[in-house]
């Protein structure tokens, strides 16, 4: 296990806390008092991405945002102390959310693979959602019009491996590709600081090797159901916020999300990639902000 540089608490404006023992100690922001807004990460992020949000939040919402194990802050454990699957992090999650919020309804915001993750929480706890917040993700598999990008297939391939153990191949080019506003060299390097050390790579590769395409594959089963269960959800009021410049969560993935969901109020940004969180900053935060009061 490689610690995370201790730079990494530097950048964020917040107290650090942590839950569960070494090698598998994960942590998370916990700022604000009101109603819990939960905030989920995707790959090769970290509790970073939502540090513009929680600001704006925290002075009327409890806002919990965890790093998952192996990204930002939280411990990295081996291979052979963690799986690295979609159903242990779902299980990290559904520890975490019970031991600081037990029952309390509350809202989840859901980016990347976190999408996938707080949708399999929900599948679980249906009752517990109040609302939802989707943010250029899924929680469905890839859409049949959708073939996966080359950039995921790179790494998922033994070149691809190579040179994200040995070069932070996948962090690295998610730092140049997944934004398309001009953003500054100190961000750009804050998204990439968990993952220097070389010891701290392995979840980056082990989310894109967990993405299921086939019903062989581990976490496909899991997709499957919570897809087979987002009708329950109807009910419940949904805000999507859409980078449509994302060049792996496509328009296809938010068509999917408006087949399920069609009650959701849905916002598209055309000028934003992936990281829609920061290229629409200003007016993204605000939607999600009159979303969560009201």
């Amino acid at each position: 296990m490689t610690a995370a540089p201790p730079e990494c608490s530097e950048l964020l404006p917040f107290a650090s806390h942590y839950f569960g023992a070494q090698p598998k100690r994960q942590h998370f922001i916990d700022e604000g008092t009101g109603a819990p807004v939960v905030m989920l990460h995707g790959n090769p992020t970290w509790c970073y991405y939502y540090r513009n949000l929680i600001e704006r939040l925290r002075p009327n919402f409890r806002c919990i945002a965890p790093d998952h194990l192996g990204c930002g802050l939280s411990d990295a454990p081996s291979a052979e102390e963690y799986a690295y699957r979609l159903a242990d992090r779902v299980d990290d999650l559904e520890a975490l959310i019970s031991d600081r919020l037990g029952d309390q309804p509350l809202t989840l915001v859901l980016h990347d693979w976190g999408g996938m993750i707080g949708m399999a929480w929900a599948h679980r706890h249906p009752q517990q959602v109040a609302r939802f917040v989707i943010l250029n993700t899924a929680g469905f598999p890839l859409p049949t019009t959708q073939p996966l990008p080359w950039q995921l297939r790179f790494a998922r391939s033994r070149l691809g491996r190579w040179a994200i153990e040995h070069h932070n191949a996948f962090a690295r080019i998610a730092a140049r590709t997944a934004f398309e506003s001009a953003v500054s060299a100190e961000v750009r390097a804050a998204y990439l600081a968990p993952y220097r050390p070389a010891g701290r790579r392995i979840a980056t590769r082990r989310f894109v090797e967990d993405i299921p395409l086939t019903q062989s594959d581990p976490s496909y089963k899991i997709v499957a159901e919570v897809e087979a269960g987002l009708r329950q959800f109807c009910d419940r009021p949904a805000l999507i916020g859409w980078g449509m410049k994302d060049f792996v969560f496509t328009e296809a993935f938010l068509d999917t999300w408006a087949r399920h969901w069609p009650h959701a109020e849905v916002h598209r940004f055309n000028a934003a990639g992936h990281y829609v969180l920061e290229d629409a900053a200003d007016p993204l935060i605000a939607l999600i902000e009159d979303f969560v009061r009201a």
